[in-house]
């Protein structure tokens, strides 16, 4: 394919720019994506409304825009989630909606770890203490630490970013637990990690650590609200690098500061606005704890994931505008009509 009549129009020019590797991908192709970042939902609608394809980060796509997306025949959102899109009216619009769903496993995971790590080591507060020359000090937070070997993780889904989670687990010598949607379907990564199915109650019960990998949608939205946060056992840790909204926020404030909660290492926010273009200082409790570590959505970042999920996308795009599927596993809504006729992605030659 090298077609530059197609309309591209590439969201979040500001906020997540065009990376070298995707501007190459976009090249090969012939193409020049127009880069936009919307002031307004008239301006969002203005640049969508005549594009034969929309490539999305985080730009929220609502109803009403995709209701004024005349042209569009796929939105390839450079990432795995989509809960900021209409799905369901893409679909009703015939505009084949797809993603990266492996992109930045691994990276997740690191990430997670590393939040868990930081909290169970209280690293955040040893920082501030050699800042301040608390040395002494440093060392009495120590007292109570506790080792990992021999203590218990659960993850709460099991897609690609948990079973890296549980390969990092084995090193440290840590139980591992795990619940799914489908308790029913048998899977032969858990037995060959040595992680043990049970129930989402029995997990929060047992967990010395809970870590979230879950997609957002009706079921999962605050899917951790009070009444399961104190379900967890007493002295537990909660780490979140899935979304924010899966999480009850106000009650995590109050479980924590009850104690109930021993910490929590968070990398996603329903509250904090961390998709602001401007620097400002936003108050919430959450940033105030010291049993808390937070980092602004950035677990997906590495060189690597981002080469990985600029080759899918772009292959996304590629593949609708030449008359094909996506791949399957990329497909987020399989039920669509496309407004243009496509064959299978098996029968496109190499």
């Amino acid at each position: 394919m090298n077609d530059s009549s197609f309309s591209v129009v590439r969201l979040n020019r500001d906020l997540f720019p065009i990376t070298p590797y995707e501007a190459r991908k976009y090249a090969d192709l012939g193409m020049v994506p127009r880069e936009v970042e919307p002031e307004s939902q008239a301006d969002l609608k203005n640049a969508v409304s005549e594009a034969d394809a929309v490539m999305v980060v985080s730009e929220a796509l609502s109803a009403a825009v995709i209701d004024s997306m005349i042209r569009c025949r796929v939105i390839c959102r450079l990432g795995a989630g989509t809960d900021k899109l209409d799905v369901d009216r893409a679909t009703q619009h015939g505009i084949v909606v797809a993603n990266v769903p492996d992109f930045c496993w691994e990276e997740q995971a690191d990430h997670a770890f590393a939040l868990l790590l930081s909290v169970v080591r209280r690293l955040n507060v040893m920082h501030r203490c050699m800042q301040k020359g608390q040395y002494v000090e440093a060392r009495k937070i120590c007292s109570p630490l506790r080792r990992l070997p021999g203590r218990t993780l659960g993850l709460v889904g099991w897609g690609g970013s948990a079973k890296a989670m549980a390969r990092r687990a084995r090193g440290f010598d840590l139980h591992v637990l795990a619940t799914r949607q489908h308790m029913d379907r048998k899977d032969p990564d858990m037995e060959g990690l040595g992680v043990i199915q049970v129930s989402l109650d029995q997990l929060l019960n047992d967990s010395d650590y809970v870590s979230l990998h879950l997609p957002l949608n009706k079921m999962t939205f605050q899917l951790f609200d009070r009444r399961r946060l104190l379900g967890m056992r007493p002295g537990s840790i909660l780490i979140n690098t899935a979304r924010g909204a899966i999480v009850d926020e106000n009650a995590l404030v109050e479980v924590l500061s009850s104690g109930h909660l021993a910490g929590a290492g968070l990398d996603v926010f329903e509250q904090i606005p961390i998709h602001e273009l401007e620097p400002f200082a936003f108050s919430h409790p959450l940033l105030d704890m010291e049993n808390v570590v937070c980092t602004p959505h950035v677990a997906a970042y590495s060189a690597d994931a981002m080469c990985q999920v600029g080759e899918g996308s772009v292959d996304n795009l590629r593949r609708v505008l030449s008359g094909y599927w996506p791949r399957p596993d990329r497909l987020v809504n399989p039920k669509v009509i496309p407004r243009f006729p496509l064959i299978s992605c098996s029968e496109e030659s190499r």
